[in-house]
């Protein structure tokens, strides 16, 4: 796939999929009113720690989007899937950054707002998202990059992000 088209569809698929799960849901459950289930004491660095968690979450599935188009030559989304194999930037990593900055993002707001209803919702949201990966997604790409996914697969942890970099 050319570069403007991944692009345009990857903007549209970000604004349905991830914005949704990670912004519109989270808004829904907790209406981003701020609880104080801890002292000030507590609550004060847990929603500093929460922000960021936020703001990285959202910059790291931004890279992730960018890293399709640029490097993969694709989307993330399944029906326009890239043409490459994406291994570099922060899937040098891990190999999932995309779930992992969506997980993060929405903690992040958990600890920002101080609603355990949104760390609920990381954790159902965590059995379909894993079950996507392992049946679908993993297989899929096996099929299409075979050994080179392999082999990046045998390297890169797909939940918790290696220090090191990967290098193929």
């Amino acid at each position: 796939m050319r570069r403007t088209p991944a692009a345009l569809i990857s903007t549209v698929f970000f604004a349905a999929a991830p914005c949704t799960v990670g912004l519109l849901v989270p808004y829904w459950i907790s209406g981003w009113r701020m609880r104080a289930p801890f002292p000030a004491a507590i609550m004060i660095p847990l929603q500093a720690i929460g922000a960021a968690l936020v703001l990285a979450g959202v910059a790291v599935l931004v890279n992730a989007f960018v890293r399709f188009v640029v490097e993969g030559l694709g989307t993330p989304l399944p029906v326009a899937p890239p043409d490459r194999l994406v291994v570099g930037g922060l899937y040098r990593h891990v190999r999932n950054p995309m779930y992992v900055a969506i997980f993060a993002a929405v903690i992040g707001q958990a600890m920002v707002f101080g609603d355990p209803g949104l760390l609920l919702y990381v954790a159902v949201l965590a059995i379909p998202v894993y079950s996507f990966v392992h049946w679908y997604e993993e297989p899929n790409l096996s099929e299409r990059f075979g050994s080179d996914y392999d082999a990046y697969r045998s390297h890169v942890p797909g939940w918790w992000p290696r220090l090191r970099p990967y290098q193929p």
